[in-house]
């Protein structure tokens, strides 16, 4: 027997959507589960390889600040597809978050990263840039007052700081440790 849907409610709807479902499980159990849908995201982190750095972004995040009290949280460029592919999204994204256009992405994979409530997939990439890349502002959209702050971090701190666990930024960790598992000679 498999998993089946047998009620299916919109709780909410609107930039996040909430469902509840009433799922009868392969062993015959039925349970009620709530589900969170606000869309796919994407999340990329452009690196230097000749200076040895890469691009994050620091900003205000409403949750974050509720539960731990910290203004400014660290994290990879990130953003909603909407109405575009994953590579799209991460150029465009790169380019507001932080001002660096992007060529080619390195595909890592696309991850649930919160499967037991979110429906959000998220699309992981790195992307090689060069000083030369870096010709605009970032900063995100004044219209979403996203007041970014970029700043380009050396490779071997971020590696430090994910082998302290000073990294709380799931993407950006997940990033990190994939380039250092990839190209770890950057790291040196």
């Amino acid at each position: 027997m498999h998993p089946e849907i047998l009620e299916r409610t919109v709780e909410r709807a609107g930039y996040v959507t909430v469902e509840r479902m009433r799922i009868r499980l392969a062993d015959g159990a039925e349970v009620w589960r709530e589900m969170e849908r606000h869309g796919d995201s994407v999340a990329v982190l452009p690196y230097d390889a000749e200076r040895r750095v890469a691009l994050v972004a620091r900003q205000f995040r409403a949750p974050v600040f509720a539960m731990a009290g910290e203004t400014i949280f660290e994290e990879a460029c990130a953003g909603m597809i909407d109405g575009e592919d994953a590579e799209t999204t991460a150029r465009r994204e790169a380019f507001e978050e932080l001002g660096v256009r992007l060529g080619e992405l390195e595909y890592l994979a696309t991850v649930w990263p919160g499967p037991g409530v979110g429906a959000e997939r998220q699309s992981l990439f790195l992307a090689r840039y060069t000083a030369a890349d870096h010709d605009g502002e970032g900063g995100g959209l004044v219209s979403e007052n996203e007041a970014i702050a970029v700043v380009e971090r050396p490779l071997a701190e971020l590696a430090a700081d994910a082998d302290a666990g000073r990294i709380a930024d799931g993407k950006l960790f997940t990033l990190a440790m994939a380039l250092r598992l990839r190209q770890p000679a950057l790291f040196g």
